[in-house]
């Protein structure tokens, strides 16, 4: 299970490196050419800095969301009940989970201080259409942490659709609480969870 100061580092660490360039460069390129750039709007906008959350919204559904793969995601973290889903629950999950992300995360972007990012090699071969970008998480007077992305080559490019923090992946850390959701009462009742908690009338659990 993640705690909850390495998720925020993480969850900051995965918005301040969006992958904003173009198609055909390298998933590892698209991370470390983009950091800098969103690391310098997180230091200089003030209303970030602030927590304004309909900025820090702004940022992340401008920035991010598009280059993540969310169906992928979701159907990894509802595992095998994927299937058993209709298509109209399933996109209802793919949009709730995806809400539930940038609600949960949302404030990561104004916890950023002064990480660094240590980029590891990537040896990406050509007919490679998934690969996993490791890098390491430097904190000042801190461990260093482990962060690995798995990115997807689509035809608009690669997307991420997992992290895995010091090992432990995010979708992984949804699986089982999804898993005893759908257990317990059905599709329609993760659905309604998932709501509830982006509504505000629950809280996620996972962030801590």
């Amino acid at each position: 299970m993640m705690n909850t100061k390495r998720i925020w580092i993480a969850l900051v660490m995965l918005l301040v490196s969006p992958l904003l360039l173009a198609a055909e460069s390298d998933p590892d390129e698209l991370i470390k050419k983009t950091a800098n750039e969103v690391l310098t709007i997180i230091k200089q906008d003030k209303e970030i800095q602030a927590g304004n959350k309909k900025k820090i919204k702004e940022v992340i559904e401008v920035k991010v969301l598009p280059h993540f793969d969310f169906t992928r995601m979701t159907r990894l973290a509802v595992g095998r009940f994927w299937k058993q889903a209709t298509p109209a629950q399933q996109q209802s999950l793919v949009s709730e989970f995806k809400t539930l992300l940038v609600r949960t995360y949302s404030t990561s972007l104004i916890s950023y201080k002064d990480q660094k990012i240590d980029y590891k090699p990537l040896k990406l071969m050509p007919a490679d259409t998934d690969v996993v970008v490791k890098t390491l998480i430097l904190q000042p007077g801190g461990q260093a942490i482990p962060l690995d992305y798995s990115m997807v080559k689509t035809p608009t490019g690669w997307k991420a659709y997992d992290i895995s923090v010091d090992g432990v992946s995010l979708v992984v850390n949804y699986r089982s609480s999804f898993a005893q959701e759908i257990q317990q009462g059905g599709m329609d009742q993760l659905i309604k969870t998932l709501q509830a908690k982006n509504n505000g009338l629950i809280p996620d659990t996972k962030k801590n």
